[in-house]
Formats: C-alpha cells, sequence, structure tokens
C-alpha cells in the first residue's frame, strides 16, 4: 500500500502564490498538518517500524517528510527521489492569480492546474511531468507500506495514473493538505483513521 501525502501549507500557500519548484517554508499550521499525518500514520500501520519513506527533495516536502517521521518509529531514512517533485510553473512561480492576470491577460482559467495545461508560457510540459511520475510508479515496489510525501498537481497525476484516468479526470482531483490518500489493491482513497 502507498500512502501519498501533500506536503504541509506553507507561507506561499497561505499567501495564495504559486510554488512549482520554488520554496517557502511550512507555516505553523502546515507543521501541525505535517504532525498529525504522522500521528494518524502511526495509528493506521500495522508495523510502522517497517514503513519506507519517500519523498520529493523540495524543501516544503522534506520538511513534511521529517516531521512524519518523527512520529514512526521508522528508522530507514527517507529517500528522496526527483520525480516526485512538483510540476514547473516557469515564470508564473513565486506570483499570485491576480499578478498573472496582470502580466498575461485572459490566461488564467477555473484552476492552477488547466491554466498550466493550457496556457502557461514556459511551464514544464504535462507529457514529462506524466513521464516522469509514471517512471516513479512503475517502479514502486509494493511489498513494504510506503509514505510518499509530494505536492498537489505531482499527487493528482500519480493518483489519476494508478487508476488509469484521463488527462482532464487527474487534474480534478482534489489535493487537500492534511490527507492521507491510500493507494492499492486497484483503488484510491482517502483515510479515515
Amino acid at each position: 500500500m502507498i500512502y501519498l501525502v501533500r506536503h504541509g501549507q506553507t507561507v506561499f500557500n497561505a499567501e495564495s502564490r504559486l510554488q512549482g519548484r520554488l520554496d517557502s517554508p511550512l507555516t505553523e499550521r502546515g507543521r501541525a498538518q505535517a504532525l498529525a499525518l504522522g500521528e494518524q500514520l502511526r495509528r493506521l500501520l500495522i508495523e510502522p517500524e517497517a514503513v519506507e519513506i519517500e519523498s520529493s527533495p523540495q524543501g516544503r516536502a522534506k520538511a513534511t517528510a521529517e516531521i512524519i517521521r518523527s512520529s514512526l518509529p521508522a528508522r530507514s531514512a527517507i529517500r528522496f527521489d526527483e520525480r516526485l517533485r512538483e510540476i514547473s510553473l516557469g515564470s508564473w512561480e513565486g506570483m499570485t492569480q491576480g499578478e498573472i492576470e496582470v502580466r498575461w491577460p485572459g490566461v488564467w482559467r477555473s484552476t492552477v492546474r488547466q491554466s498550466w495545461l493550457e496556457t502557461c508560457p514556459d511551464g514544464e510540459p504535462y507529457a514529462a511531468a506524466e513521464g516522469r511520475l509514471r517512471s516513479w510508479l512503475d517502479g514502486v515496489s509494493w511489498k513494504a507500506p510506503r509514505v510518499v510525501v509530494s505536492h498537489g498537481v505531482a499527487i493528482g497525476i500519480l493518483r489519476g495514473l494508478y487508476l488509469g484516468l484521463s488527462r482532464a479526470a487527474m487534474l480534478e482531483f482534489p489535493v487537500p493538505q492534511g490527507v492521507i490518500w491510500a493507494i492499492g489493491d486497484g483503488e484510491v482513497r482517502p483515510v479515515e483513521v
């Protein structure tokens, strides 16, 4: 079973700024979310000491993974994988929706994901993002439970790839912070502990 979690709230999240490949630190709320996720996982996992923890190497995901690890008896090191990074939003990174609209009038769609996919001038192409995330998912060993800390768009794509969904469906998945998504046995579901 894979347990996917999005990093905790960051300063940029609180300011409604797009992060992409940029980083900003976790807020107090983000650290509390990570701690709560770790506690939920400790109660959920039958053998928490056997869990493998994997994370995007971006600072906000690393910080979340470290806090989660501190709640578990797992002693193995966190593995960082570049393929779990968030998508690049190019020159939109660090900007708010309003700032983007001023600089590129008419490009904003209903969501960040739709805007990235349809109009982001220099962000990571969807095919590249899907390819690296598919590569990670195809290489996963399902022998031991795995906690994976990543990012909003990346997690939406991973869940969709696992279920064999269309690109449009993948990008519509909600990916709130503070939720654990269990992937395995042919389904993706939020975990309630």
